[in-house]
């Protein structure tokens, strides 16, 4: 598990984050629906810590990464980046500040251009930011973060195809780290990844993040995966945070039970050590049309009936350590 960050300057701040998507049908394409994808998130993530984003499929985590980096522009809410609200800037400053902000998505393969060299896909942001006066100057930093990410300069003149994903996972951290950025968005990193590479792949980024004090969103449904490398933990459940802790007291002592089934759907190492599994009922439900009240009711197994009508906060229950969840029933 990742040491807790000590420095509490606040690096970037998510203020109640809306992406909705519309659904249009019909013969003149009117809109006739739409999907929240993420519903109201609100969280900080400090200098140097790595903040884990976790939850099933469709539950908003991606949607929410590409949001912080306008990839995908909000539906409302506020993103500050060293306490500039970067969701007010024109498409020209934004592009400028995409040098401190950047991504590494799910698939190294399908997020590399099959066309080019890893020297011209090294090449192209530091081309588009300016970086190094010359080719010559380039090369040399394309041969840096070469060795940073544990690739042989000979690779240069190869291309995606030739490598394996381990390694194209690699190049797409070296791309991401080519322009020296503070903030990165880890989307899905090592799930398309056998679990022996994926294991190299995070203790990279660990190092990464050490050497060039690096602060990270780590995305990914492995909660194995994720309390390795996290020092805080978000838990998302259809569009919403239902739960926020330290890595370690969230993992010691879940609060919502949305978190203590993904939790004891872990699979343990011993055999012979028993633990209590927490089935959930019925499927994740519909985000074009969410349940009244509390979004978790119709699967609690703990739910009552002001749960079917009142939506819970995000409210603080740590008596130590800050820890948050969005029910109410949990102590």
């Amino acid at each position: 598990m990742a040491e807790a960050n000590r420095n509490d300057e606040v690096l970037l701040s998510v203020r109640n984050l809306v992406k909705t998507f519309p659904i249009k049908g019909g013969l003149l394409s009117r809109e006739v629906a739409s999907v929240k994808a993420v519903s109201d998130v609100s969280f900080d993530i400090r200098r140097g810590e790595t903040l884990g984003l976790v939850g099933e499929s469709g539950c908003g985590k991606s949607t929410l990464g590409r949001c912080i980096l306008r990839l995908i522009e909000p539906t409302s809410g506020q993103v500050f980046f060293k306490g500039q609200d970067i969701t007010k800037l024109p498409v020209g400053e934004m592009r400028k500040l995409r040098r401190n902000m950047q991504i590494i998505f799910q698939d190294p393969y399908a997020s590399l251009n099959p066309r080019m060299t890893v020297e011209d896909i090294l090449a192209e942001p530091l081309e588009i930011h300016g970086i190094g006066s010359s080719r010559q100057e380039r090369r040399k930093r394309i041969f840096e973060l070469l060795d940073l990410c544990g690739l042989r300069r000979e690779a240069i003149q190869r291309y995606p195809h030739e490598f394996s994903g381990g390694q194209r996972q690699r190049i797409c951290i070296a791309r991401a780290l080519a322009v020296n950025p503070e903030f990165i968005v880890c989307d899905e990193p090592v799930s398309a990844l056998d679990v022996s590479i994926q294991a190299q792949i995070v203790n990279l980024m660990q190092d990464l993040q050490k050497e060039l004090g690096l602060t990270y969103l780590f995305i990914a449904h492995d909660l194995k995966v994720v309390e390795h490398i996290s020092s805080r933990v978000a838990v998302m459940y259809l569009g919403k945070v239902a739960e926020m802790a330290d890595a370690e007291e969230l993992y010691q002592d879940p609060k919502h039970p949305y978190t203590r089934a993904l939790l004891s759907a872990i699979p343990l190492p011993d055999p012979d050590y028993k633990k209590e599994r927490v089935v959930l009922r019925g499927d994740v439900p519909s985000p074009i049309h969410p349940p009244t009240g509390c979004y978790f009711h119709p699967r609690c197994p703990v739910a009552q009936d002001n749960c079917k009508t009142e939506r819970p906060e995000l409210r603080g229950l740590g008596q130590h350590k800050p820890h948050d969840a969005a029910c109410h029933y949990a102590r």
